[in-house]
């Protein structure tokens, strides 16, 4: 059952450009309710899926100058959370693919709480139940293998000797979607998976790029990576392939939300809306190799879209977030101390 989720209308842009300098002030609150002035949009959406966004912008939202701040969703966390220990940051819209991290703000109470009028056929898994932020796209963690080429069943065959020495992985410790992998997979096999993990000779390799070299120049047999990494790569004819995993794919959830402390909580609004609707939606899928969280709109290359991927996929929910916010720490010690070995 779907469920509604955050805040906004339609929003954006009259000059949309990329910012990676220190963001200035000057965003407007609109009176009378109509979108207009500066909005600031922390993101981890990469760049070309952010210049497709321009022309969806500037069609309806022409009185908004849209600044962004754009980086992977850990750097972008940093960024944050130093401006906000600082005293306070020009941040309106918060939007990555970190989901412990909104469930921590919320519960600091920075982030306002909305519905989005183009939100009401997400999944109700996807979706802050207090109302203070809702995902707009839908990353998923599989394992990735050459093409032709024998790969595990599952996460939990990555233990099975004959795959020994022949595992890659990301670093939970650097990467925010290696990370909710990690809480995922300690959940459902342990808290000593990555110590029979190392055991069995996985490598880690940084992020989801170095991991996916690493298949693609044969170092390893089978990697653990984000499916869109998989899907760009066979799209510039890299021989490689996508295993859906039987114990589940990870599904990582990209919300945004507004911070309580945003100067244009209207435009800001409009902008989460502008995401959510059946343009902002398609972009998503469409460049970003990603699936929309509107269950109308097809996933990615020819995938099918959310309500069937949810199915593929392990449950994403409260207790997970749970889990990785308050044994993320522990989890990262853990992980450390197995592959420091």
């Amino acid at each position: 059952m779907p469920r509604r989720a955050l805040p906004f209308v339609l929003a954006l842009l009259a000059g949309c450009r990329i910012e990676t300098a220190a963001p200035q002030a000057g965003a407007v609150v609109s009176a009378d309710g109509t979108p207009r002035g500066e909005l600031w949009v922390y993101t981890s959406m990469y760049r070309h899926v952010m210049d497709a966004f321009e022309p969806l912008l500037k069609a309806q939202l022409p009185q908004v100058a849209v600044r962004w701040f754009q980086g992977g969703s850990e750097k972008v966390a940093t960024k944050l959370e130093a401006e906000l220990a600082a005293g306070g940051s020009p941040c309106d819209v918060l939007m990555t693919s970190d989901p412990f991290l909104y469930r921590r703000l919320a519960k600091e109470g920075r982030l306002l709480r909305a519905v989005s009028p183009n939100g009401v056929r997400t999944d109700r898994s996807l979706v802050d139940p207090d109302g203070h932020w809702e995902s707009v796209r839908l990353s998923t963690m599989v394992l990735v293998h050459k093409a032709g080429a024998d790969a595990p069943e599952s996460f939990g065959a990555l233990l099975e000797p004959r795959w020994k020495g022949e595992i890659v992985i990301g670093d939970p410790l650097t990467s925010g979607t290696a990370f909710t992998w990690a809480v995922a997979m300690e959940r459902s096999h342990g808290e000593d998976f990555f110590e029979r993990l190392r055991a069995n000779g996985a490598r880690v390799a940084g992020g989801n790029a170095a991991v996916l070299q690493k298949v693609e120049g044969g170092e390893a047999r089978v990697g653990v990576v984000l499916l869109e990494n998989v899907l760009a790569a066979r799209a510039r004819g890299s021989p490689v392939e996508a295993r859906w995993p039987t114990d589940g794919a990870v599904l990582i959830p990209g919300p945004a939300a507004t911070l309580s402390s945003s100067r244009n909580p209207v435009a800001a609004r409009a902008f989460i809306d502008l995401v959510l609707s059946p343009g902002g939606q398609r972009v998503l899928a469409g460049l970003g190799d990603m699936h929309a969280v509107d269950p109308r709109e097809a996933g990615p290359k020819g995938l099918e879209g959310a309500t069937w991927l949810l199915t593929k996929s392990a449950p994403f929910d409260e207790a997970l977030l749970d889990r990785g916010l308050t044994d993320g720490a522990a989890l990262k010690a853990r992980f450390s101390a197995a592959f420091s070995k």
